[in-house]
């Protein structure tokens, strides 16, 4: 399984960022870390390998980004205006620097995102902000709610990063045609989660899978199952 490593200066977010990339051909899959994960943790943690067939076949192709959370929402330094301001950078951040320059690369207009835990968060809120650039979003044991790191603060940068919130007023074409994915376990800390966003996908009756895994827990052993089943459907 071909894997390259990429650091560069990001513009955007004024800081280096790293990205790992896993194979040589086939469909876009941007998969997001964790919490406090970076670009090395789905490697680290067997995610990566647990769909190393559909990379060495070359159906498709994994990017591995960092994340900031560090610097946004899980930053209690700062005021949450500034956790907020941050995370659209970052948002601006994967568009600009990420899936724009991935879908020039192999002329697409679509990629697919995914994640698990924080970074099913990560891999919804981008999707249902950016439909028209995504063509599946695969959450597992993702939580889609950010108003517990705020506070009673609210701004145009909590809405528009709160799926939950601004996904209800959203009437994107592109939403109807995406591949949407809701994975999570029985024993999940994020099972309220998900049912909760289900329900907002079925009051809009754009079509999704809710799958929920009887007996699993919210860790590593359920999303190496998850991933490379919903990677099946791509």
């Amino acid at each position: 399984m071909k894997e390259e490593h990429f650091k560069w200066y990001s513009p955007t977010l004024s800081k280096d960022i790293e990205m790992l990339v896993f194979g040589h051909a086939g469909y876009p899959v941007i998969l997001f870390p964790t919490t406090m994960g970076k670009h090395n943790e789905c490697r680290d943690m067997k995610l990566v390998e647990s769909a190393r067939w559909f990379v060495e076949q070359g159906l498709i192709t994994i990017y591995c980004p960092d994340s900031i959370n560090e610097l946004s929402w899980y930053n209690k330094s700062i005021h949450p205006a500034d956790r907020a301001k941050n995370h659209a950078c970052y948002d601006e951040f994967i568009m600009n620097e990420v899936v724009n320059k991935i879908c020039d690369e192999k002329g697409l207009q679509k990629v697919a995102v995914s994640g698990p835990s924080f970074g099913g968060y990560q891999a919804a809120n981008f999707a249902f902000r950016h439909p028209e650039r995504v063509s599946h979003m695969f959450s597992m044991s993702g939580s889609f709610d950010i108003k517990d790191f705020v506070g009673d603060y609210y701004d145009d940068n909590v809405f528009f990063n709160n799926p939950v919130d601004f996904l209800p007023e959203s009437h994107h074409p592109d939403l109807w045609n995406m591949k949407i994915v809701l994975g999570v376990g029985e024993w999940d800390i994020c099972l309220d989660a998900n049912k909760r966003l289900a329900g907002i996908l079925t009051e809009k009756n754009i079509p999704f899978w809710y799958d929920e895994h009887k007996w699993a827990e919210h860790d590593w052993p359920l999303w190496n199952r998850m991933f490379p089943h919903y990677l099946s459907k791509l």
